[in-house]
C-alpha cells in the first residue's frame, strides 16, 4: 500500500504548467526521469496529428508475438474511453477535455491444445499536457484502492486486485516517467475462473500506453505477463523512435 500512496503522491505533486522548471521545456522535466529528449516538432499539437500519432505507436497482433490474432470488434470508438464508476463498473464515456485522442485494440490467443483463450488488449492515450497524463496515472492508482473488485463488462470482473508503480530510474525502471502494473484474479461467465490478470501502465511526456491480460484455463501467469509487456515494451519504443529529437 506505501508504493500505492507514493505512486499517487509523486502524480499529484507534478509541476504546474506555468512553473519555472518546465517553462522553457514544457515537455520535459529535469526531475522526471526523461529516458530520451523529444522534439517539441514531433508532438502532435492538433487531434489529427494525435490520433496520428497513436497510428504509428499502438499494439498490433505482432506487438505480442506469435499467435496473437484481432478480436472483433478491433477498435474501440475513438470519441470514447474507459471509465470507473463509482459502483466500480466501467464505461465507455466521452473522453476527458484534456485528451486530445485515445484509442483501444483487442486482441487474442486463441483456444488451443487444451488451453482456453488469452484476451489481450492495448490503449494509448495522447493528453494536453504532461500534468493531464499525470494525472491519469494517479487516477489509475486511486481506482486500484476504492475499487478492490471491478466490473469490466457484463459476466467479467477482476478482483483481488494487488498493484505497484515505479517512478523512471527506481529499481532498473527506465523505460519510462511513472510506471504502474496491477495483478489479480479475472472472473468470467463464458470462461469461468479464478484466472490471472495482468495490465500495466506507463507515462511519458503527454502520453501513455497500457496493456492488458485476461487468463484462461490452462494458461500461466509467466505466460500471461510475457505477452503483457512485450507488447508494452514495443509501444514505449515506438513512441521514442516517434518524437524523440534527432541529431
Amino acid at each position: 500500500m506505501a508504493v500505492l500512496l507514493a505512486g499517487c503522491s509523486g502524480a499529484a505533486d507534478a509541476p504546474e504548467q506555468g512553473d519555472a522548471s518546465t517553462s522553457a521545456h514544457p515537455d520535459r522535466d529535469p526531475d522526471a526521469g526523461d529516458t530520451f529528449v523529444p522534439d517539441p516538432a514531433r508532438l502532435p499539437a492538433s487531434r489529427s496529428e494525435a490520433r496520428d500519432l497513436i497510428g504509428r505507436v499502438i499494439a498490433g497482433p505482432d506487438s505480442f508475438g506469435p499467435g496473437v490474432v484481432k478480436r472483433s470488434p478491433y477498435e474501440s470508438d475513438p470519441a470514447t474511453w474507459s471509465v470507473l464508476g463509482e459502483d466500480c463498473v466501467w464505461r465507455r464515456q466521452k473522453p476527458a477535455p484534456s485528451v486530445l485522442a485515445t484509442l483501444t485494440r483487442s486482441f487474442e490467443a486463441p483456444a488451443g491444445a487444451g488451453k482456453g483463450p488469452v484476451r489481450l488488449a492495448a490503449v494509448v492515450t495522447v493528453h494536453r499536457t504532461r500534468e493531464d497524463a499525470a494525472w491519469e496515472m494517479a487516477e489509475s492508482i486511486e481506482e486500484s484502492m476504492r475499487c478492490p473488485t471491478q466490473q469490466l463488462r457484463a459476466g467479467e470482473t477482476i478482483g483481488s486486485l494487488v498493484a505497484g508503480a515505479l517512478f523512471g530510474g527506481e529499481s532498473g525502471q527506465g523505460s519510462s516517467e511513472d510506471f504502474l502494473s496491477e495483478v489479480g484474479e479475472y472472473r468470467s461467465s463464458e470462461l469461468g475462473g479464478p484466472h490471472h490478470y495482468s495490465w500495466q501502465q506507463a507515462q511519458t511526456l503527454r502520453f501513455t500506453v497500457a496493456v492488458t491480460g485476461k487468463g484462461a484455463e490452462g494458461r500461466t501467469k509467466d505466460e500471461i505477463d510475457a505477452w503483457v509487456s512485450k507488447a508494452q515494451g514495443v509501444m514505449l519504443s515506438r513512441l521514442e523512435n516517434a518524437v524523440e529529437k534527432r541529431n
